[in-house]
């Protein structure tokens, strides 16, 4: 979270409204923000889902434990879901990765509405990175394709 929190203003210049969720109550992450000096800067909001329903949505709730694991959602302002993460709970959450699909998804997204039938590859970046375009000819030359 204090990673995010970090990030934070620039997810917000592009456009992102950013909300952490755990199965934690509120009073628990007012005690967090006001004891933890890693979340000092926190801006975004902190949902409380004691109950695990938002958890269950979203697949990653844990019944053994009542727990949810870590989970990023890109989700549009239209509700589709363009990217899910889920890890076990002692991994965190990278955030530059997020940043990157996130950007990736803006960038598609814009694309796609100009008839564009775009993809980022897993190293891409940034607008101006080398993108494909999925299709039979690009069976077997992904390579040769990233390389022009």
């Amino acid at each position: 979270m204090a990673a995010l929190a970090e990030q934070q203003d620039r997810f917000a210049k592009m456009g992102a409204e950013l909300i952490t969720v755990s199965t934690d109550t509120e009073f628990v992450h007012l005690a967090w923000k006001r004891d933890e000096k890693e979340l000092a800067d926190v801006k975004y909001a902190m949902g409380a889902d004691p109950t695990g329903n938002l958890s269950r949505l979203f697949g990653v709730y844990d019944e053994n434990t009542g727990l949810a694991l870590r989970g990023a959602f890109i989700i549009s302002p239209e509700g589709v879901l363009f990217n899910s993460e889920v890890n076990f709970y002692n991994m965190g959450r990278n955030i530059d990765e997020l940043m990157r699909k996130f950007k990736a998804n803006l960038y598609l997204s814009r694309k796609a509405k100009e008839g564009s039938d775009e993809g980022c590859p897993s190293k891409w970046k940034d607008e101006g990175d080398k993108t494909l375009r999925p299709g039979p000819e690009m069976v077997g030359r992904v390579h040769e394709a990233l390389q022009d």
